[in-house]
């Protein structure tokens, strides 16, 4: 898939909450609450014109009967997608719109997507940091795996410092 890097969009957030609404139409009684992450989450960063939603429910093991009514509602069912204990879905096929990532309130990876985005949310030189490299890495990467991967140690110290500065 071709990388597709936008500026800030502020209908981003009013599309997160379109889609809490589909959703909770499917699964009402498992939801505990919504998150926007990613970058669609943090107002002034460039993104991909992908919408990454989180979604806590009481018990992960309920979500995979509801698959069928994801699926009338455009989502792609992905399973765990390399993350044990996660329901992922994508929506929009190469043109895609959300990516929603389910986990049970207790999961481990819950914090560290929370962290990054709250950390950004209060360091504009992060925001201002990681929108520049994601432009200067579109100049040189059309395909999003490779895009990816070139970011990835960036992310990761990213990451990094975000759950370094939440422990403080």
């Amino acid at each position: 898939m071709k990388v597709r890097l936008s500026e800030y969009n502020s209908m981003w957030k009013k599309s997160y909450e379109d889609e809490c609404e589909r959703l909770m139409e499917v699964i009402k009684d498992e939801i505990i609450k919504f998150e926007h992450f990613g970058s669609t989450a943090v107002p002034g960063m460039k993104a991909k014109p992908v919408v990454d939603m989180m979604v806590l429910v009481k018990d992960i093991y309920q979500i995979d009967k509801y698959n069928s009514q994801f699926i009338k509602l455009g989502y792609e069912v992905a399973g765990e997608w390399g993350i044990p204990g996660r329901r992922f879905m994508r929506k929009g096929g190469e043109n895609r719109t959300h990516h929603i990532h389910i986990y049970q309130y207790d999961h481990p990876e819950i914090f560290r997507h929370l962290a990054v985005r709250d950390y950004l949310l209060v360091h504009p030189e992060e925001v201002k940091a990681y929108s520049d490299l994601k432009t200067r890495l579109t100049e040189s990467f059309d395909e999003t795996p490779e895009y990816r991967n070139a970011k990835h140690d960036y992310v990761v110290a990213l990451e990094r410092r975000a759950l370094d500065y939440f422990k403080n």
